[in-house]
């Protein structure tokens, strides 16, 4: 019985952030998602990553029908037109779908061509799959094989030099609006890994005034002590964004939490000075209306792309670098699990992994 590799899902280069953040999938939900594909027949291995850039399936499947019906599924699952999503998705099989988990791995598909959290992000989805055993033979080879790869890209290259990390780019943005920041009030929405790192941008380029917020208290002042900054109350940030110049939201609420009608409250309380709003959050935490206000700017994750992606013309030699070794690395992986495929033969993982076991 033959088998197929395959990837479905929707990205950044279809998928604009209005349908991307209607198909992300919460870290709290990936271990029941798992659970209720795993009961797809023919359905043999599984990984799930989803990003604010991507939500992607990886999987092996052993008949023609498997990805349709996922689809399927998965469409039900998000309350999302099956018709709709086919307007932006990706369906890749065979060598195809190995090298493009090869260039995500090492950051070349990403938005910000060169950033490296994206390499975290996929360990972490192969290292849930593989805990609740929905890996097997095929994406335990694959998946360490895109980790090896990654580490050669960042290793051989200078593909990640530069500013091409979020934060950075948000950092910049801020400097050519407030000039020096080192006066700035800046609020951070959000304590988790990317509002941190954005947190700690800011204040190598000079900003000094940060407050930290987030809905665990808990969080927000252990952060805030790492900062040595202040921390405050989730609820309060809407009454308070009258004290602040710079918003950077980074949570991973449902909907959005600051509202067009807090901000214009704020404006009326404020003197006559900018108001910028970086929104990292998928989905948004900031209304879209709210960039129609007078002296308020808003930039969410695919605005600082187009920024960014201003300053990959510089970085093109290495992009053409990254791709011969992707290649290269792709041809010896697909050569080593394309007859296994085709013939059902077990191949034998790196990190001797449990294979996939049906649900019980």
């Amino acid at each position: 019985m033959s088998q197929t590799f395959f990837v479905l899902g929707a990205t950044h280069h279809q998928a604009p952030i209005e349908v991307r953040e209607k198909l992300t999938l919460p870290a709290t939900q990936l271990a029941s998602l798992h659970y209720e594909f795993a009961a797809i027949e023919g359905l043999r291995e599984l990984t799930v990553l989803s990003t604010c850039n991507r939500t992607e399936i990886y999987g092996v499947a052993s008949a023609p029908d498997v990805v349709p019906r996922l689809q399927s599924q998965f469409c039900a699952r998000q309350s999302f037109a099956e018709a709709e999503f086919a307007k932006y998705a990706m369906q890749l099989h065979g060598r195809t779908a190995v090298q493009h988990l090869l260039e995500v791995a090492a950051g070349l598909d990403s938005q910000l061509i060169g950033e490296t959290e994206i390499f975290g992000q996929v360990k972490d989805a192969y290292a849930t799959a593989q805990k609740l055993r929905r890996t097997g033979p095929v994406l335990n080879r694959v998946f360490q094989k895109a980790f090896q790869a990654a580490k050669q890209v960042r290793t051989q290259t200078a593909i990640t030099s530069g500013q091409v990390s979020v934060s950075n780019v948000a950092v910049e943005l801020a400097q050519s609006i407030f000039g020096q920041l080192a006066s700035a009030r800046v609020l951070l929405l959000g304590a988790g890994e990317i509002g941190e790192k954005t947190a700690r941008a800011f204040q190598s380029r000079g900003a000094a005034a940060l407050t930290v917020a987030s809905r665990r208290l808990e969080r927000a002042m252990a952060l805030a002590n790492e900062l040595g900054a202040f921390a405050m109350p989730f609820w309060l940030a809407p009454v308070k964004l009258v004290d602040f110049d710079i918003v950077v939201c980074a949570t991973s609420a449902p909907g959005a939490v600051i509202t067009c009608a807090d901000v214009s409250t704020a404006l009326r309380r404020r003197a006559a000075r900018p108001l910028l709003f970086i929104d990292l959050g998928l989905p948004r935490d900031v209304e879209t209306t709210v960039g129609d206000l007078a002296n308020v700017y808003l930039y969410n994750l695919d605005d600082l792309a187009r920024i960014a992606d201003e300053n990959r013309a510089v970085r093109a030699a290495e992009i053409e670098k990254c791709r011969l070794i992707i290649d290269a690395r792709t041809d010896a992986l697909w050569a080593q699990i394309s007859p296994h495929l085709n013939h059902s033969e077990s191949i034998e993982s790196d990190a001797r992994a449990p294979a996939l076991h049906p649900k019980a």
